[in-house]
């Protein structure tokens, strides 16, 4: 295909690694090969930049060149062909590490640069748009899981980015991959609509996408319902969110909320007797959970 288009642009070019940055001067595709061509500004009418995109994908020249990894990685997720492990497969279990941030607050090169300094070594990214994507990170047995909080904070203080990170479960094959990918990108992109945590795992996004499933009249019955007169109180809905998250532990829970064990013991069984839920048992401890998020 590329000689065939070579005969009608006498400008193309075919980027290779190693070479020159991509010139503002060519308008860059991408080949179903992940092949990245090049063809001068000049030479391209308006008609001929809607042909090309028909059979190939405009490609930003602000995105970093794709290593040789990214290519695999979009080749088994993407490609329409099976590729067969002998040919490429992942070393180690990996996991996808959805990322997004504000239009315009880094440019993509940068914050690769930022990721990869942060990790220690090269990490594939997979850029759904300018400002979001997913990282793809491989479990080394002899290293400690990266802290995402912790690289928020870098960030943060370091080049002001304001980013939120879903991070997914590891997976140990490539079984099955284009729907878990597909499906991790549909939860990553609405569960940030539902919380203002800036790093949330797979694990506690799922009562998030289960509860915000169910009609708007619905989940306002069930938090009614489970709360009760309780609602609306502030302190007590603080109480019980402390509450969770320190798992059920009543005495870290008293120490974080500068109570006395005995208090906060008092409390929760004034719930029970108002309610009929014992928030100390696991299976109350889940329904309340659901009806706050309900609440939002």
């Amino acid at each position: 295909m590329i000689d065939q288009l070579k005969e009608i642009f006498s400008t193309l070019i075919v980027y290779k690694d190693g070479s020159d940055d991509l010139s503002i001067d060519y308008k860059w595709f991408a080949t179903g090969k992940d092949e990245i061509i090049g063809i001068r500004n000049d030479e391209l009418t308006s008609k001929d930049i809607s042909l090309l995109t028909t059979f190939l994908s405009p490609y930003n020249v602000q995105f970093p060149t794709p290593t040789e990894a990214e290519k695999n990685w979009r080749k088994i997720i993407f490609s329409a062909e099976l590729i067969e492990e002998k040919d490429w497969k992942p070393s180690n279990p990996f996991r996808f590490v959805y990322f997004s941030f504000n239009k315009n607050q880094i440019e993509p090169v940068l914050f690769k640069d930022a990721i990869e300094a942060l990790f220690d070594k090269q990490v594939p990214i997979l850029w759904e748009s300018e400002h979001e994507g997913f990282i793809i990170e491989q479990q080394m047995l002899e290293e400690e899981s990266i802290s995402f909080e912790q690289i928020i904070d870098i960030l943060m203080s370091d080049l002001y980015v304001k980013i939120n990170f879903f991070v997914g479960p590891y997976k140990k094959d490539i079984a099955d991959i284009t729907l878990h990918y597909n499906s991790l990108t549909n939860v990553a992109k609405r569960v940030f609509l539902y919380t203002n945590k800036s790093v949330v795992t797979y694990v506690e996004a799922i009562p998030f996408i289960l509860t915000k499933q169910t009609e708007a009249e619905l989940r306002l019955d069930i938090s009614k319902t489970i709360l009760q007169e309780y609602i609306h109180d502030e302190e007590t809905i603080k109480m019980f969110e402390t509450f969770f998250k320190c798992n059920l532990n009543l005495s870290e829970t008293a120490k974080v909320l500068h109570l006395h064990r005995n208090s906060l013991q008092y409390r929760l069984e004034r719930f029970f007797d108002k309610t009929g839920i014992d928030i100390r048992q696991f299976h109350d401890a889940m329904t309340v959970s659901l009806a706050l998020i309900a609440r939002k």
